[in-house]
Formats: C-alpha cells, structure tokens, sequence
C-alpha cells in the first residue's frame, strides 16, 4: 500500500467513525434498505462494478451485525474477483492520459472573477504530491482557492447511504473500489450547504461549487487537498 492510499483509507476510516459514534445500533436506517436492494438488484443481472460500492457501503453500516456483513462480505469477494477478470479497458488509459511531473504538466490559470473553472478530477490534480511529507503542491494549484468549479467524478458517501451531506468524489470508481484508492490529489472532499442533503448517485455525477486548496491532516499524513462546498450535484449526461 503507498502512503497515498494509506492517507485515503485514513480519511474514509476517520469519517466512519465519527458516523457510527452517531448512528444509533439497534436500528436498521431505511436507507440501508434501498441501497440493499439496489446492490442486489446490480448484483444479479451481473453489474459488478455498480455493485460493488453499494455493497461497501453496506458492509460499513453492518459491521456490528455479523448475520447481515457475512453475506454481504461474500458478495464483495464474488465482485472483486469478476472485476478483476474482466477490468474496464480504458482504466490503465485514462490514468496515464494525464502528464504529472514538473517538466511536463499543464500549468492552471485561474479564471476571471466570476466564471466557472470546469476540469477533470485528474486534471485538477495534475501534480506529484508526498502525502507524508505535505510535498509537491504547486502555486498555481493553490491560487485555485476560492474558485468556481465543475467537475464530474463518482460518490464515495462520507456520512450515510442517503440524504448525504458530505462524500469523496474520486475519478474512478472501480479503482477505489477494488482496492487501488486514488492519491489524495485526485479525491474532492464535497459537502452540501447546511441543512442541504443529497441522495447515494451510483453513476457519474457532475458537481458545482467553491473550490478549497487546504491541506489537511491526520496522525501526520495530508489526508484531504481539495474540498467543494457545492451548489449542484447531478447525473452526469450519458
């Protein structure tokens, strides 16, 4: 595991936690209900990659009733495995379509007051970074703050299955998912506005918001780089 993946499952594991201190044990959120039958219904007409997330966010909120993670932890394995034998084609592409290093990457110009700067998870985060050492964040990278963004990725819930107010949105779900968590560059931390919530998007989704560059950390490591207080959250045009 690099110390990037590790300062991603930090994040997710630190946001869990805070949610189980919260959620009350003895009753099963309905919530949980709908993504159960969205995760089974995916899972039986063989939809794995659309599957698989749903069922961890199932095994999140079950890990204190093992009759119901036992079986959901089964249908994960079945999913990772599928996954693996038959990966998206255009995975390995797409992460090496965008170039990173200080010689070679594409330099960003914040736009003019006003207008909306819309790019890439990947893009956005077009930058070596050392997690660990808080290294490697370039200028023009940190003159984006305050900025109007649109950006599309998937959701990652940070809080619950339903009416989420803060989640990860990362450029692949299928990476995440199985097990190849994306550096902490190229994961958004997006929160609804206060009393705002929003429903689980299992498909790609387009976001909108104010865009944060804030180093963030935990036990040491940067765990978050950019955050979006946004404004808009919809299926992305197929």
């Amino acid at each position: 595991m690099t110390r990037a993946m590790l300062s991603i499952l930090l994040l997710l594991v630190s946001m869990r936690a805070v949610y189980a201190a919260d959620k009350p044990k003895a009753q099963e959120p309905s919530s949980a209900v709908s993504v159960e039958v969205r995760a089974q219904s995916a899972f039986d007409r063989g939809d794995y990659v659309t599957a698989l997330p749903l069922l961890n966010i199932l095994a999140r909120q079950y890990q204190e009733q093992p009759e119901k993670l036992g079986p959901i932890q089964e249908r994960i394995r079945v999913c990772q495995v599928q996954i693996a034998q038959n990966p998206p084609a255009d995975l390995q592409a797409q992460a090496n379509a965008i170039k990173t290093s200080p010689e070679q990457r594409r330099a960003h110009v914040r736009p003019k007051d006003g207008q909306a700067y819309e790019v890439g998870i990947k893009e956005l985060g077009n930058f070596e970074y050392d997690a660990e050492k808080g290294v490697g964040m370039p200028e023009d990278v940190k003159k984006l703050s305050g900025v109007k963004l649109k950006t599309r990725g998937f959701m990652i819930p940070l809080d619950q299955a339903d009416n989420i107010s803060e989640f990860a949105l990362v450029p692949s779900l299928f990476a995440c998912c199985f097990g190849q968590p994306p550096q902490v560059q190229h994961t958004l931390v997006v929160r609804t506005p206060k009393g705002k919530a929003v429903a689980y998007f299992p498909d790609e989704i387009v976001v909108e918001g104010t865009l944060k560059v804030n180093e963030k950390k935990e036990d040491g490591l940067v765990v978050s780089v950019f955050e979006v207080d946004c404004i808009s959250v919809k299926p992305a045009p197929k």
